[in-house]
Formats: C-alpha cells, sequence, structure tokens
C-alpha cells in the first residue's frame, strides 16, 4: 500500500488542510532531519509532511541534511515522496506563479552528502538515473493537472546550484546553453537520495521569479514571494485533485 509523502519548499512550511494532525520526530543513522514529520489526512488520505528548510525557513539549501530527510521519510512508511520547490525560470513559456513538472535534471551542487552507498559496502552500488523522477508518479501529476484545469507544464530540465546566493546573468545563460529551463537549489541530492532508497519521486516546481538577466538587472525579493503566494494557490487546487 502506498503512502504519501510531501516535502514543502520555501513558502510551503505546512499544509493547512490536514486533519488529525500529529507530528513526530524520527531519528536517522544520518543525524537530525529538517523538521519533525507532520501526519494527517487530507481528502480522508493519510499523508506527511515534512519542511525542507525547517518550519521557521531556517536550514539553507547547501546546509540541509538531504541524508536524514530522505531516510526518515522511509522509516515514516513513505512510498511516493512530492518535493515541492521555489524555482527560477529560464524558459519564457514558464512564467512566474506557474507549476511546471520537470521530467530531467542536471545537477551544479558540490560538497553536499550525496549517497548512502560510501561505508562498509559488500560492493560499490550504482544506481539507474536515466530517469531522475519516478515516470509513475510523474504521470498520476501529471493526470491530476490536467483534471485541476492547470497548463501542463511537464517537459523541463531544472538545473540545481549550489546557493545560497542567486546565479549570475552569466551563470544563467551558461545553464541556458546546458538545456535548463529552470534552476533551483534543492533538487539534489534529493532525487538520488530517494532512487537509492527505492521510493518514487517526482518533483513540482513552483516558478517564482525570470533567472538572472532575463528581466532588468536585479531580482526582487518581494517578487518572488508574490509569485510564490500565486504558485500556492495553484498547488492547493493540484494537491486537493491529486490526493484522493
Amino acid at each position: 500500500m502506498s503512502r504519501l509523502a510531501v516535502i514543502g519548499g520555501t513558502g510551503l512550511n505546512k499544509l493547512v488542510d490536514l486533519t488529525d494532525v500529529y507530528k513526530r520526530v524520527i531519528k536517522t543513522p544520518y543525524g537530525e532531519p529538517s523538521s519533525p514529520l507532520t501526519f494527517g489526512k487530507l481528502n480522508g488520505v493519510d499523508l506527511v509532511f515534512m519542511a525542507r528548510h525547517g518550519f521557521g525557513h531556517t536550514i539553507p539549501p547547501h546546509r540541509i541534511n538531504y541524508r536524514a530527510n530522505m531516510w526518515a521519510l522511509r522509516e515514516a512508511g513513505a512510498t511516493d515522496v512530492l518535493a515541492i520547490a521555489a524555482v527560477g525560470s529560464i524558459n519564457r513559456k514558464m512564467e512566474p506563479g506557474a507549476l511546471v513538472l520537470p521530467h530531467q535534471l542536471i545537477d551544479y551542487t558540490w560538497g553536499r552528502e550525496s549517497t548512502y552507498f560510501e561505508d562498509d559496502l559488500e560492493q560499490v552500488t550504482h544506481i539507474d538515473f536515466t530517469n531522475p523522477y519516478s515516470l509513475k508518479l510523474r504521470a498520476e501529476v501529471r493526470m491530476a493537472m490536467v483534471s485541476a484545469d492547470l497548463s501542463l507544464l511537464e517537459n523541463a530540465v531544472y538545473g540545481c546550484t549550489q546557493g545560497p546566493r542567486l546565479e549570475t546573468a552569466a551563470e544563467i545563460k551558461r545553464l541556458e546553453r546546458d538545456g535548463c529551463d529552470l534552476v533551483g537549489m534543492t533538487g539534489m541530492p534529493e532525487a538520488a537520495l530517494a532512487r537509492e532508497l527505492e521510493l518514487d519521486y517526482a518533483c513540482c516546481a513552483i516558478v517564482v521569479n525570470w533567472a538572472a538577466g532575463l528581466d532588468g538587472d536585479q531580482i526582487s525579493m518581494s517578487e518572488i514571494e508574490r509569485f510564490a503566494e500565486k504558485g500556492m494557490h495553484q498547488l492547493d487546487k493540484l494537491l486537493k485533485v491529486f490526493i484522493k
């Protein structure tokens, strides 16, 4: 029996419509997760929620304990993980406020603890990562987007940068040349760790700004907040259809 976990990113520190709510702290061999897990029901369906940056949004992307987070979700019985992520857009078809379902990613991060397969191994372990997001879960989210009458933006390459600073205009031009449509800071190693734990994992990206150099000489934090709020309304609509 499948159990859904939702990871909330920037702008989503809790799911407001959960009922029968309780919280639980799960200890892991990899240290403390970002937050206690919140258990509850949405549309009568059991799910678990985690705040990726902590409930107070205090943990920067490069300091998130991704290994502890994903381990805790599996220990809580999660089989499917829907990761919400605030991103910048490099693709003019993906405007601020939109929801996008990426199908591929490129990892530009460095120095993050990115695998469970490194100590006390009987043999070296490799995972297939041809498709970094679960085809099954993406298909289910795609159907929900159609049912919720949301614009279906489903073919996008997510470029994951180190952060916490935003990118330079030249870096964005490089990402565009590499084929990236979106830029964020939390997509890796989260997706790879989910694959190592055999969790079905998909990302639902909320576009909160045009990437550096695409709309003037500076990115406005107030504009990011405004578009994050717009995206959250669409996300709420999606989740209510998806979780049935």
